[in-house]
Parts: structure tokens; sequence; C-alpha cells
């Protein structure tokens, strides 16, 4: 009995070793040029998102500049593979993609790996995959879903109504599966007076996401609730709601910036809203692209590092994808006229 609990304690010692052990220390000073892609530039996330990425650049004490490029929204899918294409080419060492190309990406993103490039996504992921390292995801997207249908029942009520969904563009990985993910937590019992009537695409910019909310308008007369899981669709509707004089009846939701967001809630237009913090998204992103390119971490399941102020985290498979793998931030904050002034400062 004594050896069995002397093997027993052994044992425990170990695994608490190897626990303590296990999440890896980045060391900072390795010169390396680094690619910080978003779908394209000129909207507040992404600023965000490259004011957190230029935070960890710091901290990590890369010599080399971040080069922060993107293309414009107009011409996002070919700009972005473009851009991977020529940061291939100068042999970078990370190129960090919130991919809004689909698997178009893939050819761009296979040619830099072939060339030693650690290629990360943030944001929005490959699809299928392929092409990509590691996915840092802002939240678990199935709970996206959940969260989007939880405010949809909160602001329409117990008896429910119809809702359109305006989302960014067809090929915006994460904005589909935030949708797929709504329409599974629809099909509970509970959402069943909650009726979605059509989906429509503003490809995240503000005139055409404005003039496809108003085009919701018109097609549904008795719709009660526009849901836009996306930063600049959000800000549109509710702009094209309150123009029409229109929030009495309609209402707006979905994942938005509460500086861009504060007005419309404080008037009633968009009563509540989800989103995570960018800031953080950028850093945790150029920590794990800095940790890869350096050699400090593997791109496998298992993996832990420590991402300097954000803490410890963990590669693990992506249960939304079959071949992905992911690191998770969270959480959400859902905001709203008893906090959406605060978090606006």
């Amino acid at each position: 009995m004594k050896t069995n609990l002397l093997a027993a304690a052994s044992i425990a010692a170990l695994v608490a070793m190897t626990g303590a052990a296990s999440a890896v220390d980045i060391a900072p000073g390795k010169a390396m040029d680094m690619v910080l892609l978003p779908k394209f530039l000129g909207i507040l996330p992404f600023d965000q998102a490259h004011q957190g990425a230029e935070e960890a650049a710091k901290e990590l004490q890369n010599s080399k500049p971040l080069q922060f490029l993107g293309p414009t929204p107009e011409n996002s899918v070919a700009g972005q593979i473009e851009i991977t294409t020529n940061a291939t080419t100068q042999g970078v060492a990370a190129i960090m993609i919130s991919n809004n190309s689909g698997d178009q990406i893939v050819p761009s993103a296979k040619a830099a790996q072939a060339k030693g490039i650690k290629v990360v996504t943030w944001d929005s992921p490959i699809p299928s995959a392929e092409g990509e390292d590691v996915f840092v995801a802002q939240v678990d997207f199935t709970e996206t879903g959940k969260v989007m249908a939880d405010m949809a029942m909160g602001i329409l009520g117990a008896d429910g109504g119809k809702f359109a969904i305006l989302s960014a563009s067809p090929d915006a990985a994460n904005q589909n599966a935030w949708i797929a993910a709504m329409k599974d937590a629809l099909k509970d019992p509970k959402y069943a007076k909650l009726q979605l009537i059509d989906t429509v695409y503003g490809n995240d910019q503000s005139e055409a996401s404005y003039n496809q909310a108003n085009a919701l308008v018109d097609k549904h007369p008795d719709m009660k609730l526009i849901m836009a899981p996306t930063s600049v669709g959000i800000v549109a509707a509710a702009k094209a709601l309150q123009d029409g004089k229109l929030c009495d009846k309609i209402k707006v939701s979905g994942l938005g910036v509460p500086k861009e967001m504060v007005a419309y809630t404080m008037n009633g237009c968009a009563p509540q809203f989800a989103l995570w913090s960018f800031v953080d998204l950028g850093y945790l992103s150029y920590y794990t692209a800095y940790g890869l390119a350096s050699g400090a971490i593997k791109a496998e399941e298992g993996a832990t590092f420590k991402a300097g102020r954000m803490g410890e985290y963990k590669i693990t498979k992506d249960p939304t994808r079959a071949k992905g793998l992911r690191v998770l931030m969270g959480p959400f904050s859902i905001y709203d006229k008893k906090n959406v002034e605060a978090a606006a400062k």
C-alpha cells in the first residue's frame, strides 16, 4: 500500500510539473517581418486589432515594423490574395489574415506555407483550413449563434416576430458560420416564435448595407428586427431605420462597436448588441503568429503558450471545421443602455 501511495504521489508530482511547464514563455527579441491583413482597411474594428498587434509587437521587441496591409472594400477578395502573394514573394515570417476570400485564398496561403511562412487567421478563418496553421477565434462560433438568438428573443419578447439578417459578404467564413449557428439555435423550441425570413449582404460597405436595410423594410412590412452580425452592417441598418423614423417599429441588433453604436442604443433603435475586444484579438493574434514564426510553439493540438497580459492559451481542434486548429479568445460582452456609454469612452 505504501509503495502504491508513493507511486501515486510521484505520478501526481510529475503531472503537476508537466502542467506547470507546459505553457511556453515566448522569448522576445526576434527580428521578423510580419503582416497583419484585415478584410479591408477603413473600419474601426480592424484599426483596433492593429492597435493590439502593435502593442504585442512592442512587448515582444520585434525590431521589424509590423506591416498593416489591406485592400479596399470593393476589392477585398482579389486584394487579399494579391497581398498574400506579394508578402510571400518578400519572404516575410508570418501573415495574419482576417479572411474575406473563402477558400479562394487557399492557393496563395499554401504557397506562403511552402516557403516556410506561418499563416495565422484571425476574426475569420479559411473554411477548409487548408493553407492555415492556426485560427485565432474571437469567440466560440457556436455560441455566437445562440447569443444572437437570445438577443433577438430579448428584443422581440414573448410574442416573437419576423426578423432578417444583414450580413457582410457571402464569402466571409465567420459570418457564414455565425448565421449557420444561429439557424441551429433557432431549432430549440424556446425560439419557436422567432421567424427568420431573409438574409441579405451589404459586403461590409456602409452605403450598400444602408440600401439593403431599406430594401428589407420595403420587402417585409411586418418585419420587426434586423440582425446584423457585422460592425459595418449594424451601424448602417440603425442609421437607415433612424432616418426613416422606424425605430419604434423595427429594431436592430447584432455585433457592433460600442463607440459607433452608443447613440442608436440610447435612442432605442438598437436596444442590445454584442462584441468582443478587437484590441485583444489583434494582440493575441500577433503573439500566436510570433510564437509560431520564432519556433517557440508548433501548430499542433495541445501546444500551450503565454500571451503576455492575456495569460495562457492552448491550441485545440476547431469544432467548427474538420481540419482546423484554433486558439479561442473569448468572451462576449453584451451592450445595452446600462453599459454602452461607459464602453464607448
